[in-house]
């Protein structure tokens, strides 16, 4: 199995994919589109930023620009853009985003249905630093799917300043600290995933959680480990890079149960984990509840892989730390996305990362 270049997610932060050339301009000083909710029998109101749940995505995850990218690398920016003006009436295929995309419209469109006058939305902001001729060519793509699909909303330029969460194709330069942010992989064949339901899994050591407990199974090993979560069961652990986003899910969530539609409701979340529910499963759990969060699954995997698992659940995204786990997602059809947070992203020597095993307390 062999995963595509790594792309990320970004909610509220920046597009550092190298797509549109070197330029030296910050990320934002260039082309930004806004894809804001719509529906078929009128042009809804958009919603004020500081009401809406920004989701922040890159053009390459959202499209697929994989041979685009390719001749970029291989015969540079004048050709590139030469290639781009030249197809520009050709739109880009989906990406690993769109399906996620297409989920949080339905949940917009959901949401409007029941309360018409609230501006508390998904927005998703496409977020690229491609030069501006190739910015002709995903208007054009952005069109076409509206038009064929009917969930893109209308494109504007936008001076994005904050978002919940950010998808891109790389890391290489981090958000700014309190955004979350996650490098994206497409799967080689994607699996499909519901058109009405947005589902989105979790991983909980260093993704909703801290890396507290990581750190004891890093340093310590499992029995350690074990004991450490035995006797602080009682002690929430401390917040992870997500756990806001799963806050904005579950907030949406409680909207649509106040109107009786908690078995039909339109979200739904999982934490997969390979912690075992015996001997740490507790306190992850009693963190939730303490939190005031709800989670609809809790997958205790006691180290077995994830992959098959997620496979059944089928979300449209699954956040993890570790890219053990995120390619062995990848290979079962999931899209991905990897978290760079914690003490699994320790540098330890020559650029080599700390070993990764699927006994990892995550």
């Amino acid at each position: 199995m062999s995963l595509n270049n790594g792309q990320s997610l970004n909610v509220g932060g920046q597009d550092f994919t190298k797509n549109g050339g070197s330029s030296s301009r910050a990320p934002w000083e260039d082309a930004r589109t806004v894809l804001r909710p719509s529906t078929p029998t009128r042009k809804p109101k958009s919603p004020k930023p500081e009401n809406a749940i920004t989701i922040a995505v890159s053009s390459r995850v959202l499209f697929n620009m994989e041979k685009e990218q390719q001749i970029y690398e291989q015969q540079g920016m004048e050709e590139y853009i030469k290639y781009q003006v030249e197809h520009e009436t050709e739109p880009f295929s989906p990406g690993p985003a769109f399906s996620f995309v297409k989920a949080l419209e339905a949940v917009n469109a959901k949401l409007r249905e029941l309360y018409p006058e609230s501006e508390e939305l998904f927005d998703v902001v496409l977020m690229t630093n491609n030069h501006a001729n190739v910015g002709l060519r995903l208007i054009n793509t952005i069109n076409h799917h509206r038009e064929f699909q009917g969930h893109l909303g209308d494109m504007s330029f936008y001076l994005f300043s904050s978002a919940v969460l950010i998808f891109k194709d790389n890391l290489c330069q981090i958000c700014e600290p309190g955004i979350a942010a996650a490098i994206m992989f497409t799967p080689e064949k994607m699996k499909e995933v519901s058109d009405t339901q947005l589902r989105v899994a979790f991983d909980g050591d260093a993704v909703l959680f801290s890396d507290e407990s990581e750190r004891i199974c890093k340093a310590h090993g499992l029995d350690k480990f074990f004991e450490h979560e035995k006797a602080h069961e009682n002690k929430p652990l401390d917040h992870g890079p997500l756990k806001g986003f799963l806050e904005v899910l579950g907030k949406l969530q409680k909207k649509f149960y106040g109107k009786g539609q908690r078995m039909d409701c339109p979200i739904r979340t999982y934490l997969v984990t390979a912690r075992s529910a015996a001997s740490s499963g507790t306190r992850a759990l009693k963190t939730l509840r303490s939190w005031g969060l709800e989670i609809d699954e809790a997958l205790f995997l006691a180290g077995a892989p994830k992959g098959p698992m997620l496979e059944k659940i089928r979300p449209h995204i699954f956040f993890d730390d570790q890219m053990f786990h995120v390619e062995g997602a990848a290979e079962m059809g999931t899209v991905a996305c990897h978290v760079p947070y914690g003490i699994a992203q320790r540098v330890v020597k020559k650029g080599t990362k700390d070993k990764e095993t699927p006994n990892a307390s995550k």
